[in-house]
């Protein structure tokens, strides 16, 4: 009883700030707006974390916190340095050494040549990151950690409770990226998948386009849910500036507006996955806002005529 009457105490707490006695003000209706969406939310997080760093576990080494950030460090210098075709290619050669298949030869051949095309060198990108920003954190979620993946942003109820503001970041987004597509960077920069001239969008480009939604959902798992949730019982609210940093860092190669931007990007998408606990609509944000950005940079390049 004692433990429930403390939680019920640090949320009462974590909700209440100091709110203009006149809510029909500008400022008081803001203010209540804050406290509403965000305050509240956010202040139960740092609760949260104070409850554990005050208990007799916060005071010993971390051990979850540690997992989780060793993972992010292997998996992000695997998916920088490891080139996911010429690895299975190299796989499959070495078997078909050891078992003298003929078959494995051909499919080895096959693998290697396909990795240098450029939509086989995207299609392993993909892969690569599916594995780094999604299955390992996952078997790490389940198989170290022995917790549910719900925690850490997948769960589906309350995943759309802030669906207006996330179409608010769309609307405000969309514009800039038309404005950002006119910078020649950019557009050779996007889409990552060159078209010819002529080249009908179906199905290559289309195809494309699906392999890399799914790596966005995949990245989003990693920074909003895997890295965020996995160190916010920690860090409180802090934990979205420890994810900021990577996930800033992954943009170093790609035009300098987006790489700056990401930095506002993290920071607003891990402040709404920490507040619905859900990555599920900053996912369908990133994927819009990165399909925005390819069609922009056709539509700049004349491709629609």
């Amino acid at each position: 009883m004692e433990q429930r009457t403390g939680t019920a105490e640090m949320e009462k707490e974590a909700t209440a700030v100091p709110v203009e006695d006149d809510p029909s003000t500008p400022t008081g209706l803001l203010l209540r707006f804050w406290q509403w969406q965000f305050a509240g939310p956010l202040g139960r997080v740092d609760q949260e974390a104070q409850a554990t760093m005050a208990s007799e576990a916060g005071r010993a080494a971390d051990r979850k916190v540690i997992i989780v950030l060793l993972t992010v460090a292997l998996c992000l210098t695997t998916l920088r340095y490891i080139r996911m075709g010429d690895l299975l290619a190299q796989g499959l050669s070495l078997v078909a050494t050891v078992t003298g298949s003929s078959n494995l030869t051909s499919w080895s051949e096959r693998v290697e040549q396909a990795a240098h095309t450029p939509i086989g060198h995207l299609f392993f990108w993909c892969l690569a990151c599916l594995l780094t920003y999604l299955v390992i954190p996952i078997l790490v979620v389940r198989l170290f950690l022995r917790e549910r993946l719900q925690d850490y942003g997948l769960k589906l109820q309350g995943a759309f409770a802030g669906f207006w503001l996330y179409a608010l970041m769309l609307l405000v987004m969309l514009p800039l990226v038309y404005l950002v597509s006119a910078d020649h960077h950019f557009q050779q920069t996007y889409p990552f998948y060159p078209l010819s001239s002529g080249e009908a969008l179906w199905p290559t480009f289309w195809c494309w386009e699906v392999l890399y939604a799914m790596q966005f959902f995949a990245l989003e798992f990693f920074f909003r849910g895997f890295i965020l949730h996995g160190t916010r019982h920690r860090f409180g609210v802090h934990a979205v500036f420890v994810m900021m940093v990577p996930y800033c860092m992954i943009h170093f190669q790609k035009p300098v507006q987006e790489a700056f931007a990401s930095i506002v990007a993290g920071i607003v998408l891990g402040f709404m996955s920490l507040k619905t606990r859900s990555i599920w609509m900053g996912a369908v944000l990133h994927v819009s806002v990165a399909l925005s950005m390819d069609f922009a940079s056709l539509f700049r390049k004349g491709f629609f005529g």
